[in-house]
């Protein structure tokens, strides 16, 4: 499947790996560009050389592209934004920002950067910022949200931009990504799909938590209580307390100190009490643990037998 996406990014197959902050390092990213996709590794808010190692390692285990995601609100961000000149990375996907500041840098030093959006509006100004393609995300996505669902987001910015369109949200399967490529998308980003491959180096309980969700089992936090950021996780005690904290009023730095360190928790130590196990709505969909290059390769069948044979009869 040949699209501007595989173009741009010397890629086989139009799909990304979502950045997940504390999940996606250098093992999964290299085996995600293996299989033909582009593989990210998570800057979060690591510290910059805990990040530069990371890339290094996915150097060591692939001479395919890969890529870094930067969330420009970290603390980390200045740091990172030189490492990622400084170690060569062909690719930077962004969050939580605008990367204007960054960008004449990156570009000099000949690397694509393309912004996750979560509304026209800011497509465009990314667009105008230089941004070589942009990832539309729907709030059917695991982890921080917007309010907007991707069968409406995706074909709105693929309207409002000329530049290529990455579509992401509940896409899990060829079904999904031939959705998306109806709806104008010219390549997909999934990250809950791969929080059940055995390449993927979180806990077990997570993947555990992941294999048995059903579709009515993620919950938003920070949706409620003013200045928060609402973000997906799967049901359990910690969102349980925390939604009980926002429904009471309770000020924002209260809520805010039962989230410290729960996404860390559910990644090292599997805590299923009181970690936040960030995962998409399409968590219902994933039953069993494939490795990297099955899901790609199953996937992209999927679609091409959908796009190409399933409606033949009605042409």
């Amino acid at each position: 499947m040949k699209t501007r996406i595989t173009e741009l990014f010397g890629i086989q197959y139009p799909i990304f790996q979502g950045g997940m902050a504390w999940v996606a390092e250098s093992t999964l990213a290299a085996a995600v560009s293996n299989a033909g996709g582009l593989g990210i590794i998570a800057g979060g808010s690591a510290p910059g050389e805990v990040i530069r190692e990371e890339i290094r390692k996915c150097k060591a285990q692939t001479d395919k592209p890969f890529g870094v995601n930067i969330m420009l609100m970290s603390p980390n961000t200045e740091d990172l934004a030189r490492i990622v000149i400084e170690e060569g990375v062909p690719v930077v996907t962004t969050g939580a920002g605008n990367p204007g500041k960054y960008m004449e840098a990156w570009k000099a030093a000949g690397i694509k950067v393309v912004p996750v959006v979560p509304s026209v509006a800011l497509a465009k100004r990314m667009e105008r910022a230089g941004a070589d393609a942009v990832i539309a995300e729907g709030m059917e996505s695991g982890g921080h949200i917007g309010q907007i669902t991707t069968m409406c987001l995706v074909p709105q910015v693929v309207d409002a931009v000329s530049i290529p369109v990455i579509g992401a949200g509940g896409i899990a399967d060829g079904r999904g990504l031939a959705a998306a490529m109806m709806l104008g998308a010219e390549g997909v980003q999934c990250g809950t799909i791969f929080l059940a491959t055995p390449e993927c180096q979180i806990h077990e309980n997570y993947k555990e938590m992941v294999l048995k969700a059903k579709d009515t089992d993620s919950a938003i936090t920070g949706g409620i209580c003013a200045g928060g950021a609402p973000c997906r996780q799967v049901k359990n005690k910690y969102t349980r307390r925390v939604i009980e904290a926002e429904r009471a009023g309770k000020p924002f730095a209260e809520i805010e100190e039962l989230t410290i360190g729960s996404l860390r928790r559910a990644v090292q130590t599997g805590d299923k009490d009181n970690g936040s196990f960030m995962c998409g709505q399409i968590g219902g969909m994933v039953n069993e643990i494939r490795p990297c290059k099955e899901v790609i390769e199953t996937m992209f069948k999927e679609a091409d037998e959908l796009l190409h044979h399933k409606y033949e009869s009605l042409y």
